[in-house]
């Protein structure tokens, strides 16, 4: 375990944030993955870090907040909390957020407190957000196993059997158990980096999704669309890969063209709200309905926080043959079920996935077709049977999907 865990903050340091000779690094961790943030730090500072800060947080803490604080102070944010997200941008540091989830941790607190706080929080981290969002501050999100969310995934097992099971899943879906973890990470950036420069060449207007689960729909993308893969550019032109694991290839739609209905084929976990069996349907790219067997209030409080939410901002590639769905094991936690499955998020855009769309204002990015909301939430929507059809500015018609997974 030691060993794969050196590994891994090997990883996150020099293919996640692909940290820079004398830049700062600040990392956001759970108290319980203290052993990791120490050999993260430790990877840091070898590479060349002047500085590490750590802010730690501990879930139980945050559940007792939502149990005794009131909605008025939950979304009542600090100044010294927003400075201190503030401070990465001001000194150019690099942000590494590590997670640690119980997805059922919040399970009988109100979705419409939740709600609020995550929006309160959203809005006051704006300048942080939209750092990262452009890629202007580089960033990485990784996940350290826990009990309970081991027990989730692995109900049947006990304990410490759960938790040995999801850290070998993790390691599978991080290549750490490849004998070059590094190495194996670079050969597959550059498989998803292929996949990418042909979208980009092929000059799409319109992809169209259909299968027998019930989504049939249509989405349009803005004239000099980028599709990316594993590894972004961010600031100063240094490579990056903001999530780990990652299988997606995505990019930005045309925020006023989605049409027709699109339906989950996966479970959608927000803090600790599950929704189930839930679909959205749009009308000129806005969402006019949306249902869910379970989690409705969870679902609304998502499509209702800003008029911008109820538009799309993302759309990801991800094969239904991929390592992640091939372990046949929901994780209940969006940075590893998005990568099992096609997926969109609603809500805020990715500027760089636009020629330009860094250096583009809020309104002329809307104007190029990008989307702006304080929201971005990723929902799944692949199947084994999902075709994908693009079309070309020249009207012809590619096959980019069948049966699920890449044609090209």
């Amino acid at each position: 375990m030691d060993k794969k865990l050196i590994s891994y903050a090997e990883l996150i340091i020099k293919q996640g944030v692909n940290l820079q000779r004398g830049e700062p690094v600040a990392i956001s961790a759970p108290i319980l993955a203290a052993d990791l943030v120490r050999e993260v730090v430790d990877q840091a500072y070898r590479a060349g870090a002047p500085k590490v800060t750590v802010f730690w947080h501990d879930a139980e803490i945050n559940r007792l907040n939502y149990d005794y604080q009131t909605e008025e102070t939950l979304t009542n944010i600090p100044q010294w909390v927003i400075d201190s997200r503030n401070s990465i941008v001001d000194t150019k540091a690099v942000y590494i957020n590590i997670i640690s989830e119980d997805p059922d941790l919040l399970r009988n607190i109100p979705p419409q407190k939740i709600a609020a706080s995550i929006k309160a929080s959203n809005k006051a981290m704006e300048r942080f957000r939209e750092s990262t969002g452009c890629n202007q501050t580089r960033w990485v999100i990784v996940a350290y196993p826990n009990e309970n969310w081991a027990k989730k995934m692995f109900p049947e097992l006990g304990e410490k059997a759960a938790l040995e099971k999801m850290w070998k899943y993790l390691h599978k879906t991080m290549r750490l158990d490849k004998a070059d973890p590094l190495g194996a990470w670079q050969k597959h950036a550059a498989k998803l980096a292929k996949r990418s420069r042909f979208l980009n060449r092929a000059k799409i207007v319109s992809f169209h999704y259909k299968n027998s689960l019930g989504t049939d729909f249509t989405v349009g993308m803005p004239k000099g669309y980028i599709f990316t893969g594993a590894v972004e550019k961010g600031g100063g032109g240094v490579d990056f890969t903001a999530n780990m694991p990652t299988e997606e290839v995505f990019s930005s739609p045309d925020r006023l063209t989605a049409n027709g209905t699109l339906v989950a084929s996966k479970p959608l976990v927000r803090s600790g709200g599950i929704i189930e069996n839930f679909s959205l349907t749009f009308k000129d790219g806005r969402v006019v309905d949306y249902k869910a067997e379970k989690g409705y209030e969870t679902l609304k409080g998502i499509i209702e926080t800003d008029e911008g939410s109820h538009y799309l901002g993302e759309i990801a590639l991800v094969g239904y043959n991929s390592p992640i769905q091939n372990l046949n094991t929901l994780f209940y936690n969006t940075l590893f079920d998005e990568n099992a499955s096609c997926h969109f998020a609603v809500g805020r855009a990715f500027p760089s996935c636009i020629k330009g769309g860094d250096k583009m204002s809020k309104e002329k990015q809307l104007a190029a077709g990008l989307n702006d909301s304080i929201e971005h939430v990723d929902f799944m929507v692949g199947t084994p049977d999902l075709s994908i059809v693009a079309t070309t500015e020249k009207g012809e018609e590619i096959v980019i999907f069948k049966d699920g997974n890449w044609v090209i």
